[in-house]
């Protein structure tokens, strides 16, 4: 019999912590008493019902996404597969690779369904799905390695930017990659969004058959992964600052593609110590940094302007 689910306050007296199986979400939010109640109670009801309702449907969510399959019926899983449509054509992807960040938006817009809140979050493993009212921001830290929280960048999200979803993906993350990215955080108008472009980026970041990457057929690892014997990554040597250079380069080329097609909104790579952002998002966050660990100066900074570019 599976354990009941785990809704409780933190310590703080403020912040939410919900957790059922594979699924581990933290959520704030700012305002009015009676409203951030009001919201916790319908998220409290709401998330009881989100395992089953994907495990109803995951045989199909397992399942390579392909133009004109089959679409999934639940609400979260319908979002997981239109966040992947996209990618269908150009690489193997399944629905799941949306899955954190299309659980995050469904939780977040449960809440703003039924409350009037300033602001609030809710934080999937790091899959962010973000409201903002008018007038409002928040300042997301960005970290290199799960097991070492240290900060490689920071970024604002203002109330005026399309932003709403944050991801990171990459090799040490607690999801398999393709690729060698320490970190990808990428930006995008849904947390699903975010996710799902954070995957294809952090596979792209990659050195194609480099003797000091160890890759393993994902089935050894996970007998029911979704990537079947695709080989993902478990390892990576030291690089030369050319390979690195290299290796973001794919990352980087990719992240662009994905930005004209609109997309994401802007994504940044970590790849052992060496950092790089996207700087031809068309409208941005307010400010994106990102920090090398091999200095105290920023290896990259820039600036994007809320509505830089207009559509």
């Amino acid at each position: 019999m599976r354990e009941r689910p785990t809704i409780q306050l933190l310590p703080d007296g403020h912040r939410l912590h919900l957790n059922d199986g594979p699924i581990d979400l933290i959520l704030d939010a700012d305002g009015h008493q009676a409203e951030i109640r009001r919201a916790y109670l319908a998220v409290a009801a709401r998330f009881v019902t989100v395992l089953e309702e994907l495990c109803a449907e995951l045989p199909l969510l397992r399942s390579r996404a392909t133009h004109g399959a089959k679409l999934p019926v639940g609400p979260i899983a319908r979002c997981m597969a239109e966040a992947v449509a996209p990618y269908s054509k150009q690489c193997f992807i399944t629905p799941m690779a949306a899955v954190a960040g299309a659980v995050a938006d469904a939780v977040l817009a449960t809440m703003t369904e039924v409350a009037c809140l300033r602001r609030a979050y809710v934080n999937n493993g790091g899959d962010i799905a973000l409201h903002l009212a008018a007038g409002e921001s928040y300042t997301i830290g960005m970290v290199e390695r799960p097991e070492r929280p240290s900060l490689f960048g920071t970024l604002k999200v203002s109330s005026g930017s399309p932003v709403r979803g944050v991801a990171t993906s990459g090799w040490r993350g607690r999801s398999f990659s393709l690729g060698i990215a320490d970190a990808v955080t990428v930006l995008a108008e849904t947390a699903a969004q975010a996710d799902a472009a954070a995957t294809i980026i952090a596979n792209a970041v990659d050195l194609p058959g480099h003797l000091t990457v160890l890759r393993v057929p994902a089935r050894e690892i996970a007998p029911d992964s979704d990537l079947l014997d695709l080989p993902v990554t478990r390892g990576v040597g030291p690089l030369s600052t050319a390979e690195i250079v290299h290796a973001l380069n794919a990352g980087e080329s990719v992240a662009d593609e994905l930005l004209s097609r609109n997309l994401i909104r802007a994504a940044a790579f970590c790849l052992q110590g060496q950092v790089r952002i996207t700087r031809n998002c068309r409208e941005g966050i307010r400010s994106l940094t990102c920090h090398s660990e091999r200095g105290t100066e920023p290896a990259f900074r820039s600036t994007i302007e809320e509505h830089l570019c207009p559509k």
